[in-house]
């Protein structure tokens, strides 16, 4: 494995030039790098998936290393890659799991039988309601026009939140950072996804500070909205 990416703290000229940014950035990074109301590795995990998406490879693949360091399974890491699938798509997770190879080199690629899932008629719908409180009109156009997406979109969601290593809380924290990361408004329904699903206030506040490293101050601010939307 290549050197790993030292950290910006480090660098002797930002430490001359900008010692507050420096000092500032040293703080953020104590949330992260320390057990609180998220683990540690965990959020070693959610900075790697943001800085997979931003295309910052040497970040991502740094943030993993130390998050294996920390007690991160293979399986929790192995969980974002069909996480992104759903939230970032195909080149976000194939991106991903090739540094997740690489950091968790005896995970193996099992021969695994492609099993097409069922999906039962009103199966789909009763879940987002149940999830969303009302249908939101992007995936009632699904069902209106192309109901064989809907299913898509059913099953992709489903296995994100409820079918990885990481569990509800995690996953929905995870697409809390990655979000962030991207400054979209749409954290918000991922917040309070995190917090039906029992998450504290103060889980979500690290897993927005997950993004900062990846996505500067505006992430946080972004995120913060979005956390009383």
């Amino acid at each position: 494995m290549t050197d790993l990416l030292p950290p910006l703290t480090s660098l002797g000229r930002l430490r001359r030039d900008a010692p507050k940014t420096v000092s500032g950035f040293r703080r953020w990074r104590a949330i992260i790098d320390t057990d609180g109301a998220v683990p540690a590795r965990i959020k070693r995990l959610f900075v790697a998936c943001a800085a997979t998406i931003k295309g910052y490879r040497e970040l991502a693949q740094r943030e993993l290393v130390l998050a294996r360091a920390d007690g991160l399974t293979e399986a929790e890491a192995g969980a974002a890659v069909a996480i992104l699938a759903s939230v970032r798509g195909e080149g976000a997770s194939l991106r991903f799991y090739d540094i997740y190879r690489e950091t968790f080199p005896e995970a193996d690629d099992p021969d695994w039988p492609d099993e097409d899932m069922v999906v039962e008629d009103g199966e789909a719908e009763a879940n987002f309601l149940q999830y969303f409180g009302t249908m939101p009109p992007s995936l009632g156009k699904l069902f209106e026009v192309k109901p064989l997406g809907a299913d898509a979109y059913y099953l992709m969601r489903e296995g994100t939140l409820s079918g990885t290593a990481l569990g509800p809380v995690y996953a929905e924290l995870l697409l809390v950072t990655v979000l962030a990361a991207d400054y979209s408004s749409w954290a918000s329904v991922h917040i309070k996804g995190a917090r039906t699903a029992g998450a504290s206030d103060e889980a979500v506040a690290e897993a927005i500070i997950c993004a900062v490293p990846t996505a500067g101050l505006s992430a946080w601010v972004i995120g913060a909205t979005a956390m009383d939307a």
